[in-house]
């Protein structure tokens, strides 16, 4: 049965076209483009079915990873409005125009939660065995340009992925610090989410904090490399080079808060399957993920200490796991269809 996924981004949009059976995907054709070269998804779309390895071969089923609200139509489709595009897609126009029978849409942390499933072992590293379970819930958090997070479920059909909106619960700070950091995010913005913390700009906003909490101010190397380019980048580099002292603990500081905040997604779903960290942040910084206290924070649950022991902790390293997600649930589509 062959599928189409699509993983739909602000820079790029990948399109990959697979052939599925007995639960597994094999690639026969895959394309990138730049996203800001064209007005819309239907041109990508039907780009790619041009293709001599794609046309007179059409996919049984499309699912299409999107950085965006999917809100389901009166008709039965769906629609979707792309957070750093200016693009509106709809199902029924994509599927008429691209002559596909079933397309979908679904939120880029959902398709993570679909790619786990497909991962190879030198797709991830571990951070805490744990002990797993089959059958428990397994649950995916990342920061990048904000916070996503996903419940996967196992189902007699495969599996199910909620995307949830987690990231913009109250951050909770556990120490003195972070009571101080609260309030001066609280100053700045009011109500304190932990996306405002975990993500690129979070990162920055930390930093901020620390020079203004300690009274001190940035290298002349890291302002310039501030000023002149991705703050968020240039605070990381100087964090994991210990080229800047404020730099070095803004990024245990974020370590931390982000390690508390996957212990609580992990306690709440009970997710014995194992916690697994994605975007685009964490592998850039794995070094400080490993030896920074993200473990110590995701552990220290009070009573629930020794069953956070048991949870498996996993940072993916697979930059392509939502392309592929997006293929596995384009092929759990396709089954009923091509019955």
């Amino acid at each position: 049965m062959k599928v189409l996924g699509c993983d739909l981004g602000g820079t790029h949009t990948r399109v990959l076209l697979a052939d599925c059976r007995d639960g597994r995907c094999a690639p026969c054709d895959e394309h990138f483009y730049d996203s800001g070269a064209f007005d819309g998804l239907t041109p990508i779309l039907q780009d790619f079915m041009a293709r001599r390895s794609v046309a007179g071969d059409p996919p049984h089923a499309a699912c299409i990873a999107v950085a965006g609200p999917v809100t389901s139509t009166a008709s039965g489709g769906q629609r979707a409005k792309v957070t750093n595009l200016p693009w509106e897609l709809d199902t029924g126009q994509l599927a008429d125009a691209a002559g596909i029978a079933t397309v979908n849409l679904i939120n880029d942390f959902e398709a993570i939660g679909y790619g786990i499933g497909a991962l190879a072992a030198d797709d991830r590293v571990t951070l805490q065995e744990g002990d797993p379970q089959p059958g428990y819930p397994r649950a995916v958090i990342g920061a990048g340009t904000g916070l996503g997070q996903a419940i996967v479920l196992s189902a007699d059909d495969g599996e199910r992925v909620l995307a949830t909106e987690g990231g913009h619960a109250d951050f909770a700070p556990t120490d003195e610090l972070q009571i101080d950091l609260l309030r001066y995010v609280r100053d700045e913005r009011g109500r304190v989410s932990y996306e405002a913390l975990l993500s690129g700009s979070g990162l920055v906003r930390i930093f901020r904090f620390l020079c203004a909490h300690y009274g001190r101010e940035p290298t002349a190397d890291l302002a310039a490399a501030m000023a002149g380019g991705d703050a968020a980048a240039a605070v990381s580099h100087h964090g994991l080079q210990r080229l800047d002292p404020i730099a070095d603990q803004a990024l245990d500081l974020f370590v931390a808060i982000y390690g508390a905040q996957a212990g609580n997604l992990g306690l709440t779903c009970m997710a014995r399957g194992g916690v697994y960290v994605a975007g685009g942040i964490a592998p850039k910084i794995l070094e400080r993920m490993r030896s920074a206290p993200f473990l110590a924070r995701f552990r220290d649950k009070g009573k629930m200490t020794a069953l956070m022991h048991q949870l498996p902790v996993h940072v993916i390293t697979d930059t392509r796991i939502g392309l592929h997600g997006a293929v596995r649930r384009a092929a759990q589509l396709g089954e009923p269809e091509r019955r």
